[in-house]
C-alpha cells in the first residue's frame, strides 16, 4: 500500500513538474535559415509570389515522389494557394497560402533595396498561425545578388503538450526551409540572368492559321541588312509559292527563332494563308501542326545540325511531309498549322536588334511565374506589327514596333501586369531607338520600349 501511495505521489509530482515546465515554456517559435542567390531581386520574387514553382524546389517531392499538388485561388500574388496530399506520413497533408507581399510587384525595379512575402501554413505541425517569412535583400556592388531569409514562426497559446513542440522546432520546420532553400537556388540557376522589371507582357490567346513557312539563317556579323535580306528572299519565296498552291496571304510575315547563336542566327519566316487544304503534286492534303521529330539513338533528336536546311534533311519531295510532319510545298516552302493556344506576348519598340533581348525576357518571366514552353515545336515568333519611318533625309521619325510571342502552357488567363490594367508604352511615347538600344542583360531596357 505504501509503494503504491509512493508511486502516485511521484507521478504527480513529475506531472506538476511538466506543467510547470510547459508554462515557462515559450508560447511562440521561431527558427530560420539565410541563402545568397546570384539572381536579380525580382526574379526571386516572382518565384515566391506564385506557387507554380513549389514542386520544383519544395523538399515535399524529395521526401515521397508521389505527393500529389493541387493549385487554387489566384495564380500569383496575395490569394494565391496551393495544396498536397501524400502517403509519406512525414510529408502528409498540408496547404499554403499567400497572405502578404510588400511591395507590390509592380513596385519593384533595379532601385528596390528588399521585399517580403508571407504564406500562412495549414499542416499536421502543431501550434496556430503557423507561417513562413520570406525576406528578400539587394546584396552586392552591383545589386546582382540577392540574400533569401526564410523563417518560420509559430504561436502556441497556452495548450501544453504545443509548447512542448517548441523542443522540435529545429527538426521538420527547419529541415523543410534548409532543404528547401536548396533546392530554390537549383531552380534559379535555371532561369536566364535577365532584367525584365521594365517588362509588361500579356497572355493572349491565339488561333490555329494555316502558313507558308521558308527556313533559313544569317550571319550574326551581317547585321539588320542581312536580316532583311534573308526575310525578303524568304517572302519572295512564299508569295511564289501561294500564287502557284491559288491562295492569298493574309497577314505580315512572322519570323519564328530556331536559334539565336553567337555566330549564325537560325530563323523561320512565315506568312498565314487562307487555306488548310492545300492541292499539291497533284493529291489534296489537310494542314496539321507541326510535331516534335523523331530521336536518335543516343535521344537527340535526329538530323538536329540541318535545322536551317530542310531541304537536305528531308529529302523534300513536294507533296511529302518533313521530320516536324510540316507539308512539302516546294523546294524551301513548307505549310504547317501555327501559333494556336495561349502566348506570352511582349512588344519592343525599336529595331530588329531588341527583339532577342524581349524573347529572352519573356522565357525568363515564363519561368519565375511557372508557365512551360517548348522550344523545339511551339518556338517564340515576332511579328512586325509597324514597319520604321523614315523623312527624306535619312532620318527615323517613327520606329519600329514589333510584337514577340512565347507559346505557353499551364498558364492563367492574364499576367499580373494584365490584371493590373498596366499598359504598354506607345511607340510615339519615346525616341526613335537604335541597334545599339537593346535592353541588356541584368539592366533595365534603355531608350527604346519593351511590354506588351
Amino acid at each position: 500500500m505504501m509503494r503504491a501511495l509512493e508511486f502516485l505521489v511521484a507521478l504527480v509530482i513529475v506531472a506538476a513538474l511538466g506543467v510547470l515546465a510547459a508554462v515557462v515554456m515559450p508560447g511562440s517559435g521561431h527558427v530560420d535559415r539565410s541563402l545568397d542567390v546570384g539572381k536579380d531581386l525580382r526574379q526571386v520574387y516572382d518565384v515566391l509570389d506564385n506557387f507554380h514553382r513549389f514542386p520544383d524546389y519544395s523538399v515535399l517531392r524529395t521526401l515521397d515522389s508521389s505527393v500529389d499538388f493541387k493549385f487554387s485561388g489566384k495564380a500569383y500574388g496575395p490569394g494565391a494557394e496551393i495544396s498536397w496530399t501524400a502517403n509519406d506520413p512525414k510529408v502528409g497533408n498540408g496547404g499554403l497560402t499567400i497572405a502578404s507581399a510588400t511591395p507590390n510587384f509592380d513596385k519593384i525595379d533595379s532601385n528596390t533595396k528588399s521585399a517580403s512575402i508571407v504564406w500562412d501554413l495549414d499542416n499536421s505541425w502543431r501550434g496556430l498561425d503557423k507561417h513562413f517569412t520570406l525576406d528578400l535583400e539587394r546584396k552586392g556592388s552591383r545589386g546582382q545578388l540577392t540574400t533569401v531569409k526564410w523563417s518560420y514562426d509559430v504561436s502556441y497559446g497556452w495548450n501544453l503538450v504545443n509548447r512542448f513542440a517548441n523542443l522540435y522546432i529545429h527538426g521538420d520546420p527547419d529541415s523543410f526551409i534548409q532543404f528547401s532553400l536548396n533546392n530554390l537556388q537549383n531552380v534559379l540557376a535555371g532561369v536566364p540572368n535577365i532584367d525584365y522589371s521594365e517588362l509588361i507582357p500579356y497572355i493572349a490567346q491565339t488561333q490555329q492559321a494555316p502558313v507558308l513557312m521558308v527556313s533559313t539563317s544569317i550571319a550574326r556579323k551581317d547585321g539588320l541588312d542581312g536580316l532583311d535580306d534573308a526575310t525578303n528572299k524568304a517572302i519572295g519565296q512564299i508569295q511564289a509559292a501561294a500564287k502557284k498552291l491559288g491562295v492569298n496571304i493574309t497577314g505580315p510575315r512572322e519570323l519564328i527563332t530556331t536559334n539565336y547563336g553567337d555566330d549564325t542566327f537560325t530563323f523561320d519566316v512565315a506568312m498565314p494563308i487562307d487555306s488548310s487544304t492545300l492541292t499539291v503534286a497533284g493529291q489534296s492534303q489537310q494542314l496539321t501542326v507541326a510535331t516534335p521529330p523523331a530521336l536518335d539513338a543516343s535521344g537527340a533528336p535526329a538530323e538536329a545540325s540541318t535545322a536551317a536546311t530542310p531541304a537536305a534533311a528531308d529529302n523534300a519531295a513536294p507533296g511529302s511531309r518533313d521530320r516536324f510532319g510540316r507539308l512539302v510545298v516546294d523546294g524551301n516552302v513548307r505549310a504547317l498549322l501555327a501559333f494556336g493556344g495561349s502566348t506570352l506576348e511582349g512588344v519592343w519598340n525599336g529595331t530588329f536588334a531588341g527583339v532577342p533581348q524581349v524573347r529572352d525576357m519573356l522565357k525568363a518571366y515564363a519561368q519565375t511565374h511557372g508557365y512551360k514552353f517548348d522550344d523545339v515545336v511551339n518556338r517564340s515568333y515576332d511579328i512586325l506589327v509597324t514597319p520604321e519611318v523614315k523623312d527624306a533625309g535619312g532620318n527615323v521619325t517613327s520606329y519600329a514596333k514589333y510584337d514577340i510571342y512565347l507559346p505557353i502552357t499551364n498558364a492563367p488567363l492574364q499576367t499580373p501586369e494584365q490584371e493590373a490594367g498596366m499598359k504598354p508604352p506607345s511607340p510615339d511615347s519615346d525616341s526613335p531607338a537604335s541597334a545599339s538600344s537593346a535592353p541588356a542583360a541584368a539592366a533595365p531596357a534603355q531608350a527604346a520600349s519593351a511590354g506588351k
